[in-house]
């Protein structure tokens, strides 16, 4: 399977530089497979060290931070040679050794010789008290699930890839339809590695959907790792309130639709806590497209969205006769499974931090808006073909004075002020000014 992140490991490997390595991600994003397939390809050989539920480990990195003591510890623990430059270490489920990632900090500062990367809930290590967590000493790689060009690729659609890659869209637009097919069966299977394999291998969208029910299932039960009770009901009933925020007409997120007369102060430790583990992507109101965007964010008005289109479809317990009615996904809960999507294609851009506009005494809104280098960058989301963008076109005119864009299922389009992006094109707006 192809992930755009073996580049960046790559990358990583070859910086003069080069610290330490914690991927990021919630559960089951292909973070293990992604290292193993990492270190198969592009080292001698590979130490891969599990530290859940493993007493030994726990004990070799509370004994102390000597390199020396650990990497022999770590040869016996694996039965492997460790090879200075040319071994992968892998320390995965790190969360459940904390010591360990106090230990990168030795390993940068004394051993950069020895390569090693690592995966784990972060929020799981943050509960540990008395532990150091190495700022400043480690690097980070933030890990999603399969984006829709990495989704056509492994269904084997090289040439549809080439083709948006090539930025060829009058070629694309003779393809439309495929693109169009293979986007709904997207919008159900979404990007989740386990959901991915078992659709191209048996083409049922029931055992997908079991697949997407299981892993929902696994990441409430991760919510009883939280160690208040309180806070795990309110987890729980936040992360059922999702599929209702996101069904709204104004998905700006609203305390109330937890419970009635639920308070911010209330759950604000609980939206960090699901966002640090990758449960969510909480997307900010900018007051006004200035630079830095950061500068003008609203921290009290947000939105919330799920880390996969998929497991949205599968939370909301969408039929999946539906993606066989013409194109009746795309605007299933008022076009929620739209935004979502095209937000976690905006996620797996690593130059892009996604924010929304939306104006103080009217309905307009800017569905994202984004920075690439100095350049402030609107983007409207339309659920199907429908081209009208008065807030847009408002927005533009106020505030804007480069190409404002739009994506939808029209084909590609540059107008004067706006130039529209077909949904399932929607990656090459990490390069958008190659584009226009």
């Amino acid at each position: 399977m192809y992930r755009k992140a073996m580049k960046d490991l790559v990358q990583w490997k070859k910086k003069s530089n080069r610290k330490p390595l914690i991927i990021r991600g919630a559960r089951q994003v292909g973070k293990t497979w992604l290292m193993k397939k990492f270190g198969e390809l592009h080292y001698s050989n590979t130490v891969y060290i599990n530290c859940e539920n493993n007493s030994r480990i726990k004990k070799l990195f509370s004994s102390g931070f000597d390199i020396e003591s650990l990497i022999f510890g770590l040869r016996i623990e694996s039965d492997s040679e460790i090879t200075e430059n040319k071994t992968l270490i892998i320390l995965d489920e790190i969360q459940e050794a904390p010591q360990a990632l106090t230990a990168l900090k030795y390993f940068q500062e004394n051993a950069p010789q020895y390569h090693i990367v690592s995966a784990g809930s972060l929020p799981g290590v943050s509960l540990h008290s008395g532990i150091s967590f190495p700022v400043g000493k480690v690097d980070f790689l933030n890990l999603h699930p399969l984006n829709f060009i990495e989704f056509l690729t492994a269904s084997g659609n090289d040439a549809l890839v080439e083709l948006i890659e090539r930025k060829d869209f009058k070629l694309i637009s003779t393809f439309k339809q495929k693109y169009i097919d293979w986007l709904k069966k997207y919008y159900f299977v979404g990007g989740m590695p386990e959901a991915v394999v078992d659709f191209l291998a048996q083409n049922n969208l029931s055992s997908v959907r079991t697949i997407q029910t299981n892993l929902l299932t696994a990441y409430e039960q991760d919510f009883f790792k939280h160690p208040s009770p309180f806070d795990i009901l309110k987890i729980r009933m936040l992360w059922n309130s999702l599929p209702s925020q996101l069904a709204r007409e104004n998905r700006k997120f609203l305390y109330g639709l937890i419970r009635s007369g639920a308070r911010a102060r209330e759950y604000e430790s609980t939206i960090e806590w699901l966002k640090d583990s990758g449960l969510i992507h909480k997307v900010f109101r900018i007051t006004k497209p200035g630079i830095p965007l950061t500068a003008y964010q609203d921290m009290k008005s947000f939105k919330i969205f799920m880390p996969d289109v998929g497991l949205l479809a599968a939370h909301s317990r969408l039929d999946s006769k539906t993606i066989l009615e013409g194109n009746s996904i795309f605007e299933e809960f008022k076009g929620a499974l739209t935004e979502q999507y095209v937000l976690q294609q905006l996620m797996a851009m690593n130059s892009i931090t996604p924010f929304y506009w939306s104006a103080e005494k009217s309905t307009g809104e800017i569905d994202f808006i984004f920075q690439l280098e100095d350049t402030v960058v609107p983007l409207e989301v339309k659920a199907a073909e429908n081209l009208q963008s008065k807030s847009l076109r408002n927005f533009s005119r106020k505030y804007i004075h480069t190409q404002a864009f739009r994506t939808s299922l029209a084909d590609y389009r540059k107008e004067d002020w706006v130039t529209n992006i077909p949904l399932y094109a929607i990656n090459t707006l990490e390069s958008w000014y190659a584009c226009v």
